[in-house]
């Protein structure tokens, strides 16, 4: 079995193209989810879901987003979070992954291949 010796801090996220998002006047992130396939119709016909869902991010959230530029590493995000909110960021690391793991996992976010 081989073994992934990748240091998380070192993987590189990019938003992917796939979503639509905005930023408002405060630098708050939405993140605009439309629904397009055949169930999403369904649904939307029978049970008054929405064409489109918006994710709001927080204020933790909306730096990274906005910081994402597909060259960042996550260890130079960390670093911008730590500069923008000092002590309020912390339990940093955590967080941080945490995050990115849910933003990858709702496909929000590629990682780039070296």
């Amino acid at each position: 079995m081989k073994e992934n010796k990748e240091n998380y801090l070192d993987r590189i996220p990019c938003r992917t193209s796939r979503f639509r998002w905005s930023q408002d006047e405060e630098g708050f992130v939405t993140i605009h989810i439309e629904h397009r396939g055949f169930f999403d119709r369904v649904a939307q016909n029978l049970f008054d879901r929405p064409r489109v869902s918006h994710v709001d991010l927080d204020a933790f959230g909306s730096v990274l987003w906005l910081n994402m530029d597909g060259k960042k590493t996550v260890g130079e995000l960390a670093d911008v979070i730590e500069n923008h909110f000092g002590e309020k960021a912390h339990p940093l690391y955590e967080r941080l992954i945490v995050f990115m793991q849910m933003l990858a996992r709702q496909e929000f976010i590629t990682w780039r291949k070296e």
